[in-house]
């Protein structure tokens, strides 16, 4: 994943945990899977998926599996529901037939090599369902825009790190396209929209001083005084309500096929 600053669930929590966990119930509710099923949730984060899984789809178990230690710590700790389990490791350690489902939120686009790793996806679910969703960069995910519009305004070069330019692929399209070249069947996709409000902009601003993630990492590698810079346009470009508050929508791109 490049060095996008995947450090530790505490702090990637705060800044993507409430739009996983708004999304994630919108996902589990199109898949609409039967219940006592065997779940595995690929790149599992914090495990707000998993959670999701677990309180609306009535599995049989859960197994979270994320390649980054602090994710899976933070998961164990926050997700203690005896049908979950969760740890360190990646789509190509899945054992064939391991699950009824295999699934993963916003991850699809990070792997450097797509194709075998839903593959792997495909084996382990062995004939189940494989399904991923992710952002859609391309202005669909109003909170990454606003930052990174604000970020190339104070500081062109973070043009280069901007999620809409980095993953194009994040499309409903190329997405199909890759469930089917890594050899899924009855492929299908789906839009899902979320909607946050903040109570005020230091809500919205300060998960972004946590260093973990795309765009915290960018901004943790600023200067102060270009930081300053990008806080106060971002203030600017927000619509913010007469209260203070400032509500984004943000589009997932959803796809599922059988392995």
């Amino acid at each position: 994943m490049g060095d996008d600053a995947w450090v530790a669930g505490d702090r990637y929590d705060p800044y993507m945990g409430r739009w996983s966990r708004a999304v994630a119930p919108l996902f589990v509710a199109w898949l609409d899977l039967p219940a006592g099923l065997r779940w595995v949730d690929i790149g599992c984060g914090t495990g707000a998926l998993a959670s999701t899984i677990l309180g609306t789809a009535a599995p049989a178990s859960v197994r979270g599996v994320d390649p980054a230690e602090g994710f899976v710590g933070w998961a164990t700790a926050q997700v203690t529901d005896p049908r979950a389990s969760f740890e360190v490791g990646d789509a190509g350690g899945l054992e064939q037939g391991c699950a009824d489902a295999v699934v993963s939120g916003l991850v699809v686009n990070f792997l450097p090599d797509p194709v075998p790793a839903v593959a792997a996806m495909a084996r382990a679910a062995a004939g189940g369902t494989v399904a991923a969703y992710v952002w859609d960069y391309a202005g669909g995910m109003g909170l990454l825009h606003h930052f990174w519009t604000a970020a190339v305004a104070v500081d062109a070069p973070a043009a280069g790190r901007d999620e809409a330019l980095r993953f194009p692929d994040a499309a409903a399209g190329p997405l199909a396209e890759l469930w089917r070249s890594a050899g899924l069947t009855r492929v299908e996709t789906s839009e899902l929209v979320a909607e946050q409000t903040y109570a005020d902009f230091d809500e919205l601003w300060t998960p972004f001083l946590g260093g973990t993630g795309p765009a915290p990492g960018y901004l943790a590698g600023l200067a102060s005084e270009v930081r300053d810079a990008l806080r106060e346009r971002l203030r600017a470009d927000l619509p913010a309500d007469p209260d203070g508050s400032i509500t984004l929508s943000a589009r997932a791109h959803a796809v599922r096929g059988d392995g």
